[in-house]
């Protein structure tokens, strides 16, 4: 096994990746680093989850030097946590270099970040929009990059950023280095990749080695109008101490994270309709804890790098394969075992089938739970609650009264009574109508293959199902 000792990284580095827990590189990293080091330009098709960003962040960092007070990387993201989250991770790889990175992305006061890079960051990590932007106003300029990479390119194509990428990419010296990684290879991947890269090296990590291995695939059949109920019998069941609800568009989140609420769940919704602030409170508030059901679109919830997510709940199966692999990616990190449960509606089977295919793995069929499932699992939960307070020694000051109380009563009485008012009653009766989400229609493989040359629409599809608008970001 490669060592990140054996990468040749300069001391600095080696001992900021020590100080972030980095032990040894994941098998993208180690494939990666090396080739990036000497220069090369690389394709490397990999998942979220498989530790791209060290992948592509160590070499940017080795490549900038501090005394060069310019913009010598870029890093172009789909959205804006991704932004946020490299740039947080490229400053953590650069704090002994004291190189800079500074995220750039809608939804922030750009004056704000004018004024940000009068402080000569090294590396800008932005997305397409407000790069553009920013080049308009000629606050951004890349005459001397050295690096850029196009993290989830494929994701930018989809979202309809593809001239935006083509114009920021013209606007760099032609003699640079250029990485790019994304989670498939349309065709308008490799025309980026052939009229921008030079030679590029391609490196591929197996999605289904890296993302299944750890995680618990199951399926349920339910029909539409049911799935709010089945899905407040399986958080009553399962008791997940973080979990991520995937929908298809932005009014379901909504309507999806209300009706949880409402019920009596911690949880809140995000989506690309929230303003920056109101995002990022979501986020602080699912990371802190104050929230254990995070209810996301797959736009939002694309580059969300959250540990400790034990499960993850498909309300609505995915568009395709891909963000199955993307969603499902979420849980089951960091050596940690994950569940994920999608909910498929009969007419959605076939669509599940084409899911499994893609990545080798039989998805489990289990029955929507019982009223006494559900009633014998929030039981287990009461037990685990009494057991954490008697085991961190918290209950003392009770003891008196405890005594007391079994001067009159049997302890098996007692006991039981306590733990029926630990018992959180369901409340299922709550009713929220939901917007309609129509069944995934099945698409035919070799179709796909033989269309030539197909024109990706404008959009932000992928966050509202709707088409003709451009995503901001």
């Amino acid at each position: 096994m490669t060592t990140f000792g054996e990468l040749q990284l300069s001391p600095s580095v080696t001992q900021a990746l020590s100080n972030m827990g980095f032990e040894e590189p994941t098998p993208i990293q180690a494939m990666t680093i090396p080739l990036a080091l000497e220069g090369k330009d690389l394709i490397g098709r990999a998942q979220t989850g498989t530790g791209k960003t060290a992948a592509y962040g160590i070499p940017l960092v080795e490549h900038c030097l501090m005394e060069e007070e310019f913009v010598q990387g870029v890093v172009i993201t789909p959205t804006r946590e991704l932004a946020m989250q490299v740039a947080e991770e490229l400053n953590r790889i650069g704090q002994f270099k004291n190189i800079r990175s500074l995220p750039i992305y809608g939804g922030q006061e750009i004056d704000r970040q004018i004024k940000s890079l009068k402080n000569r960051p090294q590396i800008i990590v932005g997305t397409p929009g407000r790069l553009m932007d920013h080049l308009r106003r000629r606050t951004i300029r890349l005459q001397q990059v050295k690096v850029v990479v196009l993290d989830e390119a494929d994701e930018m194509l989809n979202m309809g950023f593809k001239e935006d990428i083509e114009s920021i990419l013209e606007q760099m010296p032609s003699e640079r280095q250029n990485l790019l990684f994304s989670a498939t290879m349309p065709f308008h991947i490799q025309r980026i990749a052939s009229q921008f890269m030079h030679q590029p090296e391609v490196i591929h990590i197996n999605p289904r080695e890296v993302t299944v291995a750890n995680i618990d695939q199951h399926y349920v059949e339910v029909a539409e109008r049911q799935k709010l109920d089945v899905i407040c019998r399986l958080l009553d069941m399962q008791n997940p101490d973080a979990a991520i609800v995937f929908s298809r568009t932005k009014r379901r989140v909504d309507e999806i994270s209300e009706a949880l609420s409402k019920r009596g769940y911690l949880a809140e919704g995000i989506h690309g309709d929230l303003s920056q602030n109101s995002r990022d409170t979501v986020m602080r508030k699912f990371k802190a804890g104050s929230i254990d059901v995070l209810v996301a679109t797959d736009v939002a919830g694309r580059g969300l790098d959250i540990t400790g997510v034990s499960h993850i709940y498909n309300f609505d199966i995915p568009q395709d394969p891909e963000s199955y692999v993307h969603r499902i990616g979420r849980t089951g990190r960091a050596g940690e075992k994950g569940m994920a449960v999608t909910f498929v509606t009969p007419r959605e089977l076939g669509h599940l089938r084409s899911i499994e295919m893609h990545t080798r793995h039989a998805i489990t069929r289990k029955p929507v739970p019982t009223v006494n499932e559900v009633l014998i699992g929030l039981q287990r939960v009461a037990v685990d609650n009494l057991l954490d307070v008697l085991e961190k020694g918290e209950a003392h000051q009770y003891k008196n009264l405890a005594e007391s109380l079994l001067e009159d009563h049997d302890s098996v009485s007692l006991l039981s009574a306590a733990l029926k008012m630990l018992t959180r009653v369901p409340d299922h009766n709550t009713h929220v109508e939901l917007s309609s989400a129509p069944p995934i229609a099945i698409k035919n493989p070799s179709e796909r293959r033989t269309r030539k040359n197909p024109t990706p629409r404008r959009s932000n599809q992928g966050d509202t199902g709707k088409t003709g608008r451009k995503a901001r970001t």
